[in-house]
């Protein structure tokens, strides 16, 4: 069954929608080859704005996946723009391939959004955390504070945010996305029951990464 299509996602990639209509629009009076290649870059923005729904885990204890893609790494690191301590850190790789909204990984208030401009490496490499351009999150509940970070890579170029400071997100709700390749990471308390491994494949909003104590 196909992914559903939402406004708000597919608005993010207007531009690109338009423009590649008028290329291929333009080039099938030229060069007709030419304008079925824009059809079908056409037809793989339009996989790439999909946004599917998912079902929330019944398990209260829960911090699930901000974003699809592969375990990249995990490691204990500083987390050093909100929790200011030793945190257990779950970075995951989002290929061009995987859809690319970022959700609320507990139930909780937002307390802190920050931009940070940088660079644009390779988004597969744990070192770009420090380097590349990100946006910081904060999601705070009674039980615990998680921190997400977004990350564009060498082809992402725009970190999108959708919900603002103060703002109460149910666990998986949509908070923002990240264009065409890009890394996640969640930052969990060092006492956080990890569920996952290197290599594996989460699907945001829906696959348990982690559970709190």
């Amino acid at each position: 069954m196909a992914a559903p299509m939402r406004s708000q996602t597919l608005y993010e990639g207007r531009w690109i929608f338009l423009l590649l209509l008028a290329l291929g629009l333009a080039s099938a009076f030229i060069l007709p080859w030419l304008a079925l290649l824009f059809f079908v870059a056409f037809l793989y923005a339009l996989l790439f704005f999909r946004d599917p729904n998912r079902s929330d885990p019944a398990d209260a204890r829960a911090v699930v996946a901000a974003a699809d893609g592969v375990v990249a790494d995990i490691r204990e690191t500083n987390e050093p723009e909100v929790l200011k301590t030793q945190s257990k850190r779950v970075g995951i790789f989002l290929s061009v391939f995987d859809v690319h909204t970022n959700r609320a990984p507990i139930a909780g208030r937002i307390t802190f959004r920050q931009h940070k401009k940088g660079l644009c490496l390779d988004a597969r490499h744990a070192d770009c955390s420090a380097k590349n351009e990100s946006m910081t999150w904060a999601f705070q509940n009674a039980s615990t504070t998680i921190v997400v970070r977004q990350l564009t890579g060498a082809i992402a170029r725009r970190i999108v945010g959708w919900a603002k400071v103060g703002d109460e997100m149910r666990r998986g709700e949509r908070f923002g996305m990240i264009r065409f390749g890009s890394r996640t990471e969640v930052y969990l308390p060092l006492e956080a029951e990890l569920l996952v491994k290197v290599g594996d494949r989460v699907k945001g909003g829906a696959s348990i990464i982690a559970r709190l104590r």
